[in-house]
């Protein structure tokens, strides 16, 4: 059994349709919205939500497609995909890191030992924006992170307009970040991780 089913609120949420239409026909049962971990299976799907979501806003993307693999391969744990009827709507992609502070190493090192977790990418697809999905799934990410013993924060850097979204959920402006890309200038943010024993305690973890 993974982690998150072992987690309450992160099991499926199965929508059934009546079982029968007023005409008599039967109607199909509705997919339930699933959210899981990511597999390397998984990659493509994901490259093209995060390409579309970010190349049009800042003309590149967090991570390429062998980076996407290279994460999934390495710590698929650290990741959480929302799926709504198979199709994959909003994802997090994350690794461990072990410094106080993210630098240009963190775009493409896993450091298991690390206790923070780097958020690499939060991306929705386009069709589902405007919904209020990313902040749910960073809210089911951050209560993941809680079970899980190692992690005691969660570390990402962002572009200054993300700030209010990143605060409203609950993370902290850090200042500057040192890693760049390109002529792109980021803030740190970070979320403490509190709370991981009780959880465990009382969420089956």
């Amino acid at each position: 059994m993974s982690a998150l089913s072992a987690l309450p609120f992160l099991k499926p949420v199965h929508l059934r349709s009546p079982r029968s239409s007023p005409g008599g026909q039967r109607r199909h049962t509705l997919p339930a919205s699933e959210f899981r971990c990511l597999s390397p299976e998984d990659a493509v799907s994901v490259f093209e939500i995060e390409r579309e979501a970010f190349i049009s806003v800042s003309g590149d993307c967090p991570l390429h497609l062998d980076e996407i693999r290279h994460f999934l391969n390495l710590c698929p744990e650290l990741s959480l995909g929302w799926f709504e009827e198979g199709r994959l709507v909003a994802f997090i992609i994350g690794s461990l890191w072990d410094q106080e502070r993210l630098s240009q190493a963190a775009l493409t090192l896993h450091r298991a030992q690390g206790s923070a977790v780097h958020i690499h990418v939060l991306a929705v697809h386009r069709t589902v924006r405007q919904q209020g999905k990313g902040s749910i799934l960073m809210w089911r990410y951050l209560q993941y992170l809680r079970c899980l013993p190692f992690a005691r924060r969660a570390l990402l850097m962002c572009e200054p307009f993300l700030v209010p979204f990143y605060q409203k959920c609950g993370f902290e402006a850090l200042g500057p970040c040192e890693v760049t890309v390109g002529d792109l200038a980021f803030v740190e943010m970070q979320h403490p991780v509190r709370g991981h024993a009780f959880m465990r305690r009382n969420s089956g973890c």
